[in-house]
């Protein structure tokens, strides 16, 4: 089958896709966009997140035939024309990346989450990051980390 998704604003055609390929397949080994990573691939630990129309899912989940027409989001569109994201700057600043494997989909979690709440509680971050596991950091820079982000986000001339 044919596939064309618009992946990070970019327009993407596949051919010969199967109907068992799941998103993360696609975007992965058809498209060379490996910042989602292939993990348990049963959406239980959410190093493939992605946004898939502006809702954050597990790519892993979603079969390829349903993401055609539709607009994907990755880890490697969140980086704009000035720089890194906000989120982006603050896992690095906090130390919150070790191996890197979770810090795809936390990156895309700790997005998600500040779009839709600009100030989150420690409550709202912890839900919010739930579908990510990690085996290296414990978790606590993580949650600095999106505690900064979201500070950067609402009074972005505090960032460097």
């Amino acid at each position: 089958m044919h596939l064309t998704l618009t992946v990070n604003g970019e327009r993407h055609d596949a051919e010969g896709v199967a109907g068992t390929e799941s998103l993360l397949y696609v975007l992965r080994q058809r498209l060379g966009l490996y910042g989602a990573k292939n993990a348990c691939e049963q959406g239980q630990c959410g190093s493939c997140s992605v946004h898939l129309d502006g809702v954050l899912v597990c790519a892993c989940l979603v079969p390829a035939p349903q993401a055609h027409g539709r607009s994907v989001e990755t880890v490697e569109g969140l980086a704009g024309e000035d720089g890194p994201h906000p989120v982006q700057e603050a896992f690095l600043a906090c130390g919150a990346v070790q191996c890197g494997f979770c810090t795809p989909g936390m990156l895309k979690a700790a997005e998600d989450l500040l779009r839709r709440c600009p100030d989150p509680g420690e409550a709202e971050i912890k839900d919010a990051l739930a579908g990510n596991l990690c085996r290296c950091t414990g978790y606590r820079h993580i949650l600095e980390a999106v505690r900064l982000a979201a500070a950067r986000t609402r009074a972005p001339e505090s960032r460097p």
